[in-house]
């Protein structure tokens, strides 16, 4: 049986990866450079771990941009600010102890000293792939669960329409909604990842996005108009799809991946009538704000992933080199599932 911890090696140094300049929209690989330094010594109350596989995700492009609203930009000269999952390797604190899996904010690097406040999720038992953690049960998973159960709130018999309907976060929303007993619709960057949707994830249909007509391929996806919209583009696609929206509608606002740069504001249509007509409920959703319903999420996905109710796709590519270049190869959408490093 095939473990679900990979080997991985404990070197003596820590490579890293760097913020070197400041983008302005999506970071390119040339924003990073890759260093290499000793490793710190640990205070009272810290642990080292050594990461094993590093996350990329959407958000880091606001992250490594002035004016991410909800937290503080990467500071230039750092180290990039990601999730990870990896390993205790030693530790001066007695909750936290060697040999320990922990799911937290490590960074672009080989190791990191750090304490709890640092820490996501604890891993106590292993029970998939060590990758699943930094995913369909990590901040993806976590994100479509709350933000579908919170402020979509599907119920029996509900059309839902799911952008980034192949990806990481919007394939889980797809089989959430699903269970709860929706009719899923999926938009998605091309035709073989909205036949994936399919295929593999199980929506009732699924179109792509770059259709000359747009607002012709969302009626044929809910011709009886939709009760949620799960987002995670806005732009020209909210614009269309608000319009096909039903009375009492819910919106979930997980994303605005579509809109390049956000200085200065850009415009579009006035949605503030579809809203009002519509009685529509349009909620923002960021998964930080939620870290007590981390464990209860964590409680109700990991069987489902278990059990094969819930699947995931993964793109994993090994080295820290690689690191550079994929918030920009995500937003081109050239990843197939969620995108993680090796680094072990």
């Amino acid at each position: 049986m095939t473990s679900p911890i990979p080997a991985y090696a404990c070197p003596g140094t820590n490579r890293r990866v760097i913020l070197a300049t400041r983008p302005v929209g999506i970071p390119q690989a040339d924003h990073f450079q890759l260093d290499e330094v000793p490793l710190e010594p640990l205070g009272e109350g810290q642990f080292r771990v050594r990461n094993i596989y590093l996350s990329v995700d959407p958000a880091q492009r606001g992250w490594a941009n002035e004016g991410a609203n909800y937290s503080d930009a990467v500071p230039l000269g750092s180290v990039m600010r990601a999730l990870a999952v990896g390993a205790i390797v030693e530790s001066r604190h007695p909750d936290f102890p060697a040999g320990l899996h922990l799911y937290g904010w490590f960074g672009w690097q080989d190791y990191a000293v750090a304490g709890p406040e640092a820490v996501m999720t604890r891993i106590e038992r292993v029970e998939a792939p060590l990758s699943a953690y930094a995913g369909v049960l990590g901040m993806n998973g976590l994100t479509a669960w709350l933000a579908l159960s919170q402020v979509g709130r599907p119920r029996a018999g509900d059309t839902v329409l799911v952008t980034t309907a192949a990806g990481a976060v919007g394939s889980a929303v797809g089989q959430l909604a699903r269970a709860a007993g929706g009719r899923v619709g999926g938009l998605a960057g091309g035709a073989a990842k909205a036949a994936r949707c399919g295929n593999r994830f199980g929506f009732a249909a699924a179109a792509d996005y770059r259709t000359d007509d747009l607002a012709a391929a969302v009626h044929d996806l809910a011709p009886q108009g939709i009760d949620v919209f799960f987002d995670n583009v806005g732009g020209p696609i909210l614009d269309t799809v608000i319009r096909a929206m039903n009375v009492g509608g819910r919106i979930v606002q997980c994303g605005t991946a579509s809109i390049a740069n956000w200085v200065p504001a850009p415009t579009g249509l006035r949605n503030e009538r579809e809203v009002l007509m519509r009685r529509l409920q349009w909620g923002g959703f960021v998964i930080f704000d939620h870290a007590a319903d981390y464990p209860a999420a964590l409680a109700h996905l990991a069987p489902m992933v278990a059990d094969g109710r819930l699947v995931h796709d993964e793109e994993i590519v090994s080295g820290l080199a690689a690191a550079p270049g994929a918030i920009a190869r995500l937003y081109a959408g050239q990843n197939e599932g969620k995108s993680l490093i090796f680094i072990g």
